[in-house]
């Protein structure tokens, strides 16, 4: 077991880049760890909806694996664009560091949600219904990604420090990072899965417009209430 993994409280207070292990690499393998193990436990708690009983176990599985899959593929996918424009911009010595704020902010966005898994367990025994479901946990997504973008402006500012063009590209780095999320979360559903639907990884027809059907969806909740 890592440091950072035995004391994540540790990675929400930093002010600095967290390196616990000997080389900034290792210290990366171990913020993916934290990643992995508490992106599970919100997932976990994620696929309850309806009760913890038959099928809907196999359903707690699948979206408690694909929690941590999501954040790590958006993560993947966002990166090389990243990189290039780290490199057009003339930072391209800073990228390893960036690139560790990067991830660290992704673990600490983990433990953010897992510490809201008591919540969104209290919201499925109070309120029925399987799209106020999905918008719920999207709200926690939400609550989870704001708060962890307060240790990524302290993670980051060492390195605005050295280039203010870092500033710029941090927030080129969100926009990438949102857009991508949202459609991956989109291809990746269902994270919570109808009851009344068969049980699967994916859903049949994944591709699509994210956007499209969140404000759909939305609309649908508001006129039901």
């Amino acid at each position: 077991m890592t440091s950072l993994l035995l004391h994540p409280g540790d990675l929400l207070r930093s002010r600095t880049m967290p390196l616990g292990a000997k080389s900034p690499w290792r210290a990366v393998a171990e913020l993916v760890l934290l990643v992995v193990v508490f992106g599970l436990a919100y997932g976990a708690v994620m696929g309850t909806y309806a009760g913890p009983q038959g099928p809907r176990v196999l359903q707690m599985t699948y979206s408690a694996a694909k929690v941590p899959l999501l954040l790590l593929l958006t993560f993947c996918i966002s990166l090389p664009s990243f990189f290039v424009l780290n490199t057009l911009f003339g930072v391209r010595d800073d990228f390893g560091d960036a690139v560790r704020a990067l991830i660290a902010t992704q673990a600490a966005l983990t433990i953010i949600l897992a510490s809201l898994a008591p919540l969104t367990a209290l919201w499925y025994l109070s309120v029925t219904g399987y799209r106020p479901a999905i918008l719920f946990n999207a709200a926690m997504f939400g609550v989870a990604s704001v708060a962890a973008q307060f240790l990524l402006r302290r993670l980051y500012r060492p390195l605005i420090a050295r280039s203010a063009k870092h500033r710029m590209l941090l927030r080129a780095w969100l926009l990438v990072f949102a857009f991508v999320g949202i459609q991956m979360g989109w291809v990746m559903r269902p994270f919570i899965g109808d009851p009344r639907a068969p049980t699967r990884f994916f859903r049949e027809g994944a591709w699509g417009n994210a956007y499209v059907e969140v404000a759909r969806i939305v609309r649908e909740v508001v006129k039901v209430r």
